[in-house]
């Protein structure tokens, strides 16, 4: 079974942002978080990450509709 080279770059693209994501998120849980509970500011910052999250997304499909392979 052979993947053609977008059908790859675009696989890659997706599970980079998405592990970014996470680990996006990992981080505001643990630097924001007290007895178990997330803070305000981590609320804050959970939407945040969700908002770069977006854009970026949204940066990497426009980039990669854009290509010509």
């Amino acid at each position: 079974m052979d993947i053609e080279r977008e059908t790859a770059l675009q696989i890659v693209v997706s599970t980079v942002g998405v592990v970014a994501f996470i680990a996006a998120a990992v981080y505001v849980a643990s630097t924001y978080s007290v007895d178990g509970n997330l803070t305000p500011q981590g609320g804050i910052a959970v939407v945040g990450a969700i908002g770069v999250f977006l854009v970026v997304m949204l940066i990497a499909g426009l980039w990669l509709e854009r290509q010509d392979f």
